[in-house]
């Protein structure tokens, strides 16, 4: 089976914008807040990393919905797991 054909994404500028979000990640780990925003702002970062991860090195923006669906489905159970941790 032949997969269709698109254009490869810039790797290199993905590479840079995760280390820029890990460089801020470190950043915002030593900020004065208050235990819960740290948390909740090092938890959207990590998402929004794992998000680049998914959508460009695993190629899922790439792939049908199906497939996407797929890959989606275990969040809703993450998040639970995470809120439970958190609290």
């Amino acid at each position: 089976m032949e997969g269709t054909k698109h254009k490869h994404p810039p790797y290199m500028a993905i590479f840079v914008a995760l280390a820029v979000l890990t460089v801020g990640e470190l950043f915002v780990a030593f900020l004065p807040w208050g235990k819960m925003t740290l948390i909740l702002v090092l938890i959207f970062l990590a998402v929004w990393k794992a998000l680049m991860v998914a959508l460009y090195f695993m190629h899922l923006r790439f792939e049908k919905s199906p497939v996407r669906v797929l890959a989606a489905a275990p969040l809703p159970l993450t998040i639970v797991i995470v809120l439970a941790v958190i609290t």
